[in-house]
């Protein structure tokens, strides 16, 4: 009798317009976010890691690798406060400015290297006050705010991740309950809307989910950031601060992806302690990553955003490089040639709607 009944089911479904099928789909995801909140999201077991500000960055590095995360929270303990995220990206912006430092002004590389060992998390804001980067924003939620927006605020911010706060009921103090991330927010959809999901059949080209490249004579890959296997590490460091991105495609002379450079890999140099040789090319400094890495996650524009979500649901992904395949190479292309970079954060975006951002913008 069961499989008769989802037999039917199939049936009627078939009946409805592919187009109305997947923005009915979009509309109930939406609507389930709006009535989960970030409680909802939290696993059955975890561990939050919280960062003192007084420490100092070597202990701070330690601590995350120890660990295996690439992100903590971070506490002033004089004010009893919270006082925002440690993440990669200031892990980043460290490097090149002590690099700068060393390099340009002829510091000996030795003092500099004390002075990063001792230098306390507190004062990372004024290095990238230094470095004219932007400082990041002091984001927070509360456990009880929905799903929908908790994403919203995300998005607004181009943040990767949402810190959510509590109040304790006892003393009133403020108080870290865990961070909200734009991974879980896609996997808990992912999870919990299987019928929706199968409903979102449309190409990621045609949904326009992602960055293309443009075709251009002078920058080919225009305006994705590309390096190759022969790139100074630097370089590629630059791009990180100065775009506030975490991967960069790695590419051949044919355009075709052969890899991918992240921020984690500038924490794999710290942890080896060549980090003051950034002028090691990308080739030569992938040599030293981690056994760990899963590879670079690929797909075609022709996949459907239900084959996005389904690999999401399955494992831990950040990103995803978008090469040519069939279609591509039928006109003209190169198979595997760089094509797009699809980030959650642009598969979130679509999920919650441009326009529901753009109101509380």
């Amino acid at each position: 009798m069961q499989p008769s009944r989802k037999t039917s089911r199939r049936r009627a479904g078939s009946h409805l317009p592919q187009e109305n099928s997947h923005e009915a789909a979009l509309h109930t995801i939406r609507m389930m976010l709006k009535g989960r909140t970030g409680y909802d999201a939290f696993p059955v077991s975890f561990r939050l890691i919280v960062l003192d500000t007084k420490l100092s960055v070597t202990r701070a590095l330690q601590c995350l690798l120890a660990n295996n995360v690439v992100s903590a929270p971070l506490w002033n303990s004089q004010k009893s406060a919270f006082a925002g995220m440690l993440t990669l990206l200031d892990i980043v912006h460290l490097i090149q400015y002590f690099y700068k430092l060393s390099a340009g002004m002829g510091v000996n590389y030795e003092s500099v290297k004390k002075d990063v060992e001792r230098l306390p998390l507190e004062h990372l804001r004024a290095i990238e006050k230094e470095l004219g980067v932007a400082e990041p924003p002091l984001l927070s939620a509360t456990p009880n705010a929905s799903m929908f927006d908790a994403a919203k605020v995300l998005m607004q911010t181009h943040a990767r991740r949402l810190p959510l706060l509590d109040k304790d009921s006892e003393t009133d103090h403020e108080v870290i309950v865990s961070v909200l991330t734009q991974y879980r927010l896609l996997k808990f959809v992912a999870m919990n809307c299987p019928t929706e999901i199968l409903q979102l059949h449309h190409s990621l080209r045609k949904l326009k989910i992602g960055t293309y490249v443009s075709a251009s004579g002078v920058r080919p890959f225009f305006p994705l950031a590309t390096a190759t296997l022969d790139t100074p590490v630097f370089d590629v460091v630059q791009m990180f601060s100065e775009r506030s991105i975490s991967a960069v495609p790695i590419i051949n002379e044919d355009g075709v992806v052969v890899d991918m450079y992240e921020t984690v890999d500038v924490l794999t140099l710290v942890r080896l302690g060549v980090y003051q040789n950034l002028d090691l090319t990308v080739g030569e400094a992938l040599k030293t990553r981690s056994p760990d890495f899963l590879g670079v996650v690929i797909c075609n524009a022709s996949d459907s955003l239900r084959t996005l979500l389904e690999l999401i649901k399955k494992r831990r992904v950040h990103r995803l490089v978008v090469v040519e395949g069939d279609e591509e190479e039928k006109q003209g292309g190169k198979k595997g040639r760089l094509l797009g970079i699809i980030t959650l954060s642009d598969v979130l975006r679509y999920l919650i709607g441009d326009q529901e951002i753009a109101e509380e913008t």
